[in-house]
């Protein structure tokens, strides 16, 4: 069975992401490195890596690395997602919209998960007017979550695929709600509780005061999603990975083009080379 992706990006372009990435990923990071320009930096830094990793899009399409097959499916699971999302706005955890992601990054790669994680919470966010200092965060966490899932061993069948999707699942909850901690807890608290964020603090101190607020605050959100997400891939999973690998087979997305000649075009050809 075919598992390459639909996605091949270039060298160039791995390279660029894998930089605006590690931007990215300083941005999580700085409270445990805080100095007194950290906060404007690292929104200029999220701003900047979203901007640049939307253009890297772009260009990948002009460039037909993304071909009318694939932006067509990309748009298609793109809406679902968006449209999943808002389902679960003001409860705890309760996303329907990763089962879908991990799902389609299974099937289709890891480089068209990574591009779905970040078209689906951009265009999520355009939908519900959810534009602010922590889209970035949302933007790249939702993008290394298809990543990964991408590049999950891709041999594996039956129960066992659904048993190691169902354990990345919760996994990837409980991760994905760590990193929006990360944005959350320096605005949290205030200043004044044993949990709060010190600025200028040792690194020490921060790291054990965000564990603490971390597994004071999480369970009511991470379990949830979790659970919620790993049971809709118990129950959907057989389904829709089915549906997903038909996809991909019917509209060949890997395998390219070819124009077989017609029954007479071979009998011509075939004359043409006896008279020669």
């Amino acid at each position: 069975m075919n598992t390459a992706s639909i996605v091949t990006l270039r060298r160039r372009t791995h390279v660029v992401l894998v930089a605006t990435s590690l931007v990215s990923l300083v941005g999580f990071l700085w409270p445990f490195f805080y100095d007194s320009h950290a906060i404007a930096k690292t929104t200029i830094f999220f701003w900047i890596a979203t901007a640049l990793a939307i253009f890297l899009i772009i260009v990948e399409i002009s460039n037909e690395t993304l071909d009318a097959k694939s932006i067509a499916l990309l748009g298609v699971l793109t809406a679902i997602i968006a449209a999943l999302r808002p389902l679960g706005a003001g409860a705890v955890g309760i996303e329907p919209m990763w089962f879908v992601l991990i799902l389609s990054a299974r099937v289709f790669g890891a480089s068209f998960g990574f591009i779905l994680g970040l078209t689906s919470i951009f265009t999520s966010a355009l939908l519900t007017g959810g534009l602010g200092p922590w889209l970035g965060y949302q933007l790249f966490a939702a993008a290394w979550i298809g990543l990964f899932a991408g590049m999950l061993p891709a041999r594996l069948r039956g129960k066992k695929e659904i048993a190691l999707l169902v354990i990345y699942s919760i996994g990837a909850s409980f991760i994905f709600g760590l990193m929006m901690d990360l944005q959350f807890w320096p605005w949290a608290l205030g200043l004044d509780t044993q949990l709060s964020f010190v600025p200028g603090g040792e690194l020490l101190v921060n790291l054990h005061r965000f564990i603490l607020f971390h597994f004071a605050t999480s369970m009511a959100w991470d379990l949830p999603r979790a659970i919620l997400t790993s049971s809709l891939i118990l129950i959907g999973a057989p389904a829709i990975l089915t549906a997903l690998r038909r996809t991909k087979f019917r509209a060949a997305f890997v395998t390219p083009i070819e124009f077989a000649a017609s029954k007479d075009d071979a009998i011509e050809r075939a004359k043409g080379l006896k008279a020669l």
